[in-house]
């Protein structure tokens, strides 16, 4: 039995005839042997590869450009079968080039000579520009989609803080690892120290971490403190300029430039914080505050292209809504406390008269309205109680609810009707240029005649608690003239049973109207009051509050008052 023969070697490639077919194509052009080591390279690949053909030649070519991921399994495929197939490569070679990470489609063929495999062809083209350009445009179609999403999720409300909360929640992890929002505290309705000269202080509004962080003790602090930042933070720097200020952070000294405290520098090197971008949030020529972006780990640095780019145009986005945030919260405030100011505690008409009050605004997202009352005390132990509501919210409406108070105070006389004081009360507002309509409900009790003269113009109709009764009364049938403003006149007075210990009880739309439901059937409700166990006119209000008020959607103005034969006045609240 005969040993077995070596294998012959593969027939030797004419490398000569491929110089000849292959040197002048624009193509870069390769032959390789049966174990992927060059042959031969054309000028073209030379170019392509940065080095000579000769440096080429007896590699493979992991060993000549280790830059390269160049689909050697790929090439051993077509080796084996002799199918033709294509691959995409990419990488660095030694020719410098702008582009950084290039791009190459190859097609590899098996040459054989006489029936054996000797060898593969590879022809490749670079595609690194079109390749860039395909990744642009898939890019920005990403960006224009994160951009319409976050159209319909930033700036749902007119809370500067869930706005924020939303940027922040958007942008992790789509943008960054870390978010934060940090705006110049409020004008008004906060007493906020003044920061040392050249600091800027700011209010974390906002924060956001990424997955890979929330279980960690987080090293940026928390939303809701303040915070100072020196004249050489990246805060101080994006402000001043209006433009977004990128932080590669590559150095301690760097981190402690742009951390908020140095303590927290230890911590951003712990969760291997590198990269942050300080984005300006500005309207209408103003800035507001700061968007922060960070990244950690893996994530790569920021430039000036790309994230920083949509995340500028988000931050412009939010910055409107924060705009219109800001001078809502503004407007508010100030209403509220104008209203507040106005809306002083009645005082004691009389003795034996006893009077609470209760103002409750509305939710924080709905501006403050124009509801008022008064008690003005008359002759012979008679006083003028009055309950109003001026149409609309905002400034406006808490400047002419004084205006109808003072206009009243001037107008009521003590020997007049109810309904002579509306239609003079009615003249006069005409008469003063205050465009904004209001209902008012005025009550006169005589505590020696018993009794309560009622008129209204536009008002819901009171309520009379008497000692004892199982129900209240409502006085659903009075006469309702229109609002005053109108011009129209036409009120009427209505006189109601109202003794000693009777509880007369003067409220707002608020308390009782409520989308979808009759106000009739909202009123009606009020008949199954009842006086607490207390007698005290502070109790009774709270019941009703609690009872009536949890899902009201408007402020409520509310006054209870009786007459009680030997007993002080007292009021609280």
């Amino acid at each position: 039995m005969q040993a077995d023969q070596p294998a012959d070697p593969p027939p030797p490639f004419d490398v000569a005839k491929a110089a000849a077919l292959m040197r002048d194509s624009p193509a870069g052009m390769a032959v390789f042997d049966t174990e992927l080591r060059y042959l031969y390279v054309n000028p073209a690949l030379e170019r392509l590869n940065g080095i000579p053909a000769a440096a080429h030649l007896g590699k493979a070519v992991a060993e000549v450009l280790p830059g390269v991921d160049a689909a050697e399994e790929v090439m051993r495929a077509v080796l084996a079968d002799g199918k033709p197939r294509e691959a995409m490569s990419s990488g660095h070679t030694w020719a410098s080039v702008p582009e950084g990470e290039r791009f190459w489609q190859g097609a590899y063929h098996r040459l054989e000579e006489a029936g054996e495999v000797c060898g593969l062809v590879g022809v490749v083209l670079e595609i690194s520009v079109a390749h860039h350009q395909q990744r642009e445009l898939e890019q920005a179609r990403s960006y224009l989609s994160l951009l319409d999403t976050a159209s319909a999720t930033i700036g749902t409300t007119l809370d500067m803080d869930t706005t924020c909360r939303e940027l922040v929640d958007f942008v992790v992890p789509a943008l960054a690892d870390v978010a934060v929002v940090e705006v110049f505290p409020p004008e008004v309705g906060h007493a906020v120290r003044r920061p040392p000269e050249g600091v800027v202080r700011l209010r974390r509004a906002a924060m956001a971490l990424g997955p890979a962080l929330r279980d960690t003790v987080s090293p940026f602090g928390a939303a809701g403190e303040y915070i100072d930042y020196q004249q050489d933070a990246a805060v101080q720097r994006c402000l001043a300029t209006n433009r977004p200020v990128i932080e590669n952070l590559y150095s301690d000294e760097q981190l402690d430039r742009s951390a908020p405290t140095r303590g927290r520098v230890a911590g951003y090197r712990a969760v291997g914080l590198h990269s942050a971008v300080i984005v300006p949030l500005t309207a209408r020529g103003r800035p507001l505050g700061v968007l922060a972006l960070a990244r950690t780990g893996d994530s790569p640095v920021f430039t000036e292209g790309g994230d920083v780019v949509i995340a500028r145009e988000l931050a412009g986005r939010a910055a409107v809504d924060l705009d219109h945030a800001r001078r809502y919260a503004h407007e508010h405030t100030i209403a509220r406390e104008l209203q507040r100011s106005l809306l002083s505690e009645p005082r004691g008409p009389h003795p034996h008269v006893q009077v609470a009050s209760r103002y409750r605004p509305a939710d924080e997202g709905a501006l403050v309205g124009g509801d008022w009352f008064d008690v003005i005390p008359l002759r012979d132990g008679r006083h003028l109680k009055a309950m109003g509501d001026v149409m609309g919210h905002g400034v406006e409406a808490a400047v002419a609810m004084s205006h109808y108070r003072s206009i009243l105070r001037a107008v009521a006389e003590d020997d007049m009707e109810p309904h002579r004081i509306l239609q003079r009360l009615d003249d006069a507002v005409v008469r003063s240029g205050v465009d904004r309509a209001a209902t008012c409900l005025l009550a006169v009790v005589d505590r020696y005649g018993g009794i309560c003269r009622l008129a209204s113009a536009g008002h819901l109709p009171p309520v009379f608690l008497d000692p004892g009764a199982p129900r209240a009364r409502v006085a659903a049938h009075m006469p309702v003239g229109p609002p005053l403003g109108s011009g129209f006149g036409g009120y009427e007075t209505t006189d109601v049973p109202c003794g000693p210990g009777t509880v007369l009880f003067m409220y707002t739309d608020g308390l009782v109207e409520r989308r979808g439901e009759d106000i009739d059937v909202s009123v009606g409700r009020l008949a199954s009051l009842t006086l607490p166990a207390s007698g005290r006119l502070e109790d009774l209000l709270d019941e009703v509050l609690d009872r009536f008020a949890e899902d009201a959607e408007d402020d409520i103005a509310v006054l209870a008052s009786r007459v009680h034969e030997g007993v002080s006045f007292s009021h609280h609240g």
